[in-house]
């Protein structure tokens, strides 16, 4: 039966999944000094934005060499988003550390994550696909976040009901510590594909890393 030969269904949905398990993996591994978390993880985004393509070859070798090469940019990248996140727990353990917390300081960590977000949603995706500096990868993130507002917020969505489902119950804990992240990384890939498909009809917008 086609179903279980190797172009089949089956064994395409188990290789795709050994992939994720692969691909989870290596982005832990390489996560694990935390300064290189940003390299990592626009690494994983490399993979998983040719994965959209079926051009990603062998998992391992696509990883490591987007590691190495994305080591200068993704670094800073990385210190400026655990830098941001570290600013957003900071200002909710101040509000809930009050007796009488002002409204304001809640406000300002609402924002604070809204701005956040937008600001890196794409960051890591453009940093795998395009060549630019720290400032204008960052800038760019927010600019489309922006325009593109309604598939942002249908992206942050779609990653909330994931999160939901990943720690639904134990087991799917489990399955979150093998494929969780890179399934993330997948999912916004995904919808920065079609992003990506839009500003590249304009050659002027942005210069692709492989161009280069």
């Amino acid at each position: 039966m086609r179903l279980f030969q190797i172009d089949g269904p089956v064994y395409q949905f188990f290789a795709r999944l050994w992939d994720m398990m692969k691909l989870n993996f290596f982005w832990l591994l390489c996560s694990l000094p935390v300064v290189t978390i940003g390299a990592s993880t626009v690494a994983a985004y490399t993979v998983t934005l040719k994965m959209l393509d079926d051009k990603e070859g062998y998992i391992g070798k696509e990883f490591f060499r987007a590691f190495r090469a994305n080591l200068k940019s993704g670094i800073p990248l990385g210190l400026v988003s655990l830098v941001a996140a570290y600013a957003v727990y900071l200002d909710f353990q101040i509000f809930y550390a009050l007796t009488e917390p002002p409204l304001m300081i809640l406000m300002m960590g609402v924002i604070a994550i809204f701005v956040f977000v937008l600001g890196l949603i794409y960051a890591f995706p453009l940093c795998a696909r395009y060549e630019n500096t720290l400032v204008n990868t960052l800038k760019n993130s927010w600019e489309i976040s922006l325009r593109y507002f309604g598939r942002t917020v249908l992206l942050l969505v779609v990653l909330a009901v994931e999160l939901v489902l990943f720690f639904f119950t134990r087991w799917m804990i489990i399955l979150f510590a093998l494929i969780g992240p890179s399934c993330l990384f997948l999912t916004v890939s995904g919808f920065a594909m079609y992003i990506f498909g839009q500003l590249e009809k304009d050659p002027d917008t942005v210069i692709r890393k492989d161009e280069r």
